[in-house]
């Protein structure tokens, strides 16, 4: 069978372009500049090929080459297309997909929460079909030191913006105790936090951050089941990976 020279044609384009999207992906997953003999072996090509493509990119200000050293590095037009990208994600809608997703496949009620001077607010809840209690609803504001969620926040929000929550929830509501450095210390570590028969029993609750473009702590996303359930259809582990998913969707 022969190939038109129209479909040849765009086969070699349609290569062009994840080329040229290849060297741009080295560029932007690079500490700082890089030499063209770097960028050749990273992209496993010959440094004729790789100055032919950072060329044209350079070109097009999606690279930029210092006139002094020639190392490389992104340019004006991949920053400018980088900060709209990072203006039209939105983690919460984002994180919504995951757990509206996440509700389909296990059996238990998963939500969002966002922080507000009262403290975590759920924003989404799905419920599933494998799991009819209902304990939290939309609007809802949990506890700040009685919950997975308000662990979470806890531990990646600023002193002074608990604070001021605090005093925004009775003592009753918001728990007995604040949370010790070190459980907090093991959050950011373990990547969330779970509690088990704590406000209701039987069942748990587990919680794990996701973060935006900037670093900052976006969202919670949240799970309540049966205990034997979680720990048999691996709910700890399913939430944690939909957030670490959640946070690569939205640049963070």
């Amino acid at each position: 069978m022969m190939t038109s020279p129209d479909t040849t044609k765009r086969s070699a384009t349609i290569q062009s372009v994840s080329i040229a999207a290849r060297f741009l992906d080295i560029l932007a997953k690079a500490d700082g500049p890089l030499v063209l003999g770097e960028i050749a072996r990273r992209a496993r090509t010959g440094s004729s090929t790789a100055h032919r493509y950072m060329q044209s990119l350079v070109r097009e200000g999606l690279a930029a080459q210092d006139d002094v050293t020639g190392h490389y590095d992104l340019g004006p037009a991949a920053l400018s297309i980088g900060v709209r990208a990072i203006r039209r994600i939105d983690a919460v809608e984002v994180a919504a997909r995951a757990m509206k997703a996440l509700a389909s496949r296990i059996a238990a009620s998963c939500g969002v929460a966002i922080w507000t001077e009262r403290g975590p607010t759920i924003v989404r809840w799905y419920r599933s079909t494998d799991f009819a209690i209902s304990t939290v609803t939309l609007g809802d504001v949990l506890p700040v030191d009685n919950t997975a969620c308000g662990f979470v926040f806890q531990s990646y929000l600023p002193k002074d913006a608990i604070a001021a929550a605090r005093k925004e929830q009775p003592a009753s509501f918001r728990g007995g105790s604040r949370p010790p450095a070190e459980m907090l210390d093991a959050i950011r570590r373990d990547g969330g936090a779970e509690l088990n028969e704590h406000l209701f029993s039987l069942l748990t609750g587990k919680a794990a951050p996701v973060f935006n473009a900037l670093g900052e702590i976006a969202c919670v996303v949240t799970t309540v089941s049966f205990v034997k359930t979680a720990e048999a259809q691996g709910h700890r582990a399913a939430l944690f990976a939909a957030a670490q998913a959640a946070t690569r969707e939205s640049g963070g």
